[in-house]
């Protein structure tokens, strides 16, 4: 499926859902921003990555922790689990008095967040307390009465962006995509202990602890870093999201903006237009009846006069997002065949899903 066809379905959404809207296709480009993140969002889930996600943490720059940068997800070791059950709506107070003493003892503050209200809307890897060392998320999963409550350590071992600039009229490609590609590759590049440098050319990596420094071809040291028993403190590794030919191209045709990226991020992936119709088509569009609730939610999210968004990857309408559990657990293979490795070359998405479950299994205490 090729770029016009983004740029019509685009269309699509501008003349029916935000006709009312001032700027019709900024606001339709907005929404398919949101459904890039939704679709990452339930493929980590469906890889069994649920419970280590947390939404839009501020990530530390690497060697000054004063300095932060927001990104979309990011996967933390799990120290500790605890499921509980109690009726909706589901506070975070209310849960943490369920939880044992080990559980709740790190945190002096609770946060006023609720994992489920009264409208039956749903809040993704809830945050119910933080200290500067540890989180405690909360997650419903899909076919399960229980909350799963996870002592998560701060500091992550992953983290996902997504990028997605809209073309507006008259344009080839949208004006700010070699800066969002900036962004995301300082971001990228700043954040992890595996250090990234360019000798002759050539991509190194560079790991310096204590008094040792490690210089070696960089995805020979990203590879032994992740097989590595014992972890690499402060390393993160980094993944990056992007979609829409008409910004990005292709793997075998990269443009200035796509080669800064894939030289940054560890795994670069590239959302095919034909896995972003394919999600817009089924679901939004023309779904089943068994998906109506997702189009529910999406038409009521940005329908006049509306009074929340549940459709975005922080909140949903619980309907909504069963159905989206349901949809991405069906039809997991397909999806992941929607996405174009560009970096590590010559990778499958496959081998980054068992590159996070090393991570996440190793020893992180």
């Amino acid at each position: 499926m090729s770029y016009q066809s983004i740029d019509t379905l685009q269309n699509a959404l501008k003349d029916t859902v935000f006709a009312h809207t001032k700027d019709a296709k900024k606001a339709a480009g907005r929404a398919l921003g949101t459904m890039v993140e939704l679709i990452t969002y339930y493929l980590l889930r469906e890889w069994g990555l649920c419970d280590y996600i947390s939404i839009e943490r501020g990530l530390p720059e690497f060697g000054d922790d004063e300095i932060r940068h927001n990104v979309e997800f990011t996967l933390h070791p799990i120290l500790r689990r605890m499921n509980v059950k109690q009726e909706s709506p589901l506070t975070a107070t209310k849960i943490m008095g369920l939880l044992s003493e080990d559980m709740v003892n790190p945190f002096s503050q609770r946060k006023n967040n609720k994992l489920l209200d009264g409208n039956n809307i749903l809040r993704n890897s809830c945050l119910l307390a933080e200290s500067e060392d540890l989180l405690l998320i909360a997650n419903l999963h899909r076919n399960d009465n229980a909350i799963h409550v996870a002592l998560q350590q701060n500091t992550p071992f992953a983290m996902v962006e997504c990028k997605r600039v809209g073309v507006e009229e008259g344009c080839k490609k949208g004006p700010q995509t070699i800066e969002k590609a900036k962004q995301g590759a300082y971001v990228a590049q700043m954040t992890s202990a595996l250090q990234k440098v360019w000798i002759d050319g050539q991509r190194y990596g560079l790991i310096f602890t204590g008094e040792k420094t490690t210089i070696k071809p960089y995805e020979q040291l990203l590879d032994e870093v992740i097989h590595d028993e014992k972890p690499l403190d402060k390393f993160i590794l980094s993944i990056g999201v992007v979609s829409n030919h008409g910004n990005w191209f292709t793997s075998e045709n990269k443009n200035k903006e796509m080669k800064v990226l894939a030289n940054a991020y560890d795994w670069l992936l590239f959302l095919t237009d034909a896995g972003l119709a394919e999600f817009v088509t089924t679901l939004l569009l023309k779904p089943k009846p068994k998906y109506r609730v997702v189009r529910d939610a999406f038409i009521s999210s940005y329908e006049e006069g509306k009074k929340a968004n549940v459709f975005t990857k922080t909140k949903i309408d619980k309907k909504a997002h069963d159905a989206l559990c349901d949809y991405f657990s069906e039809n997991i293979n397909a999806i992941e065949e929607w996405f174009n490795v560009i970096s590590p070359e010559k990778h499958e998405i496959g081998s980054l899903k068992q590159a996070l479950n090393i991570l996440k299994d190793k020893n992180w205490r």
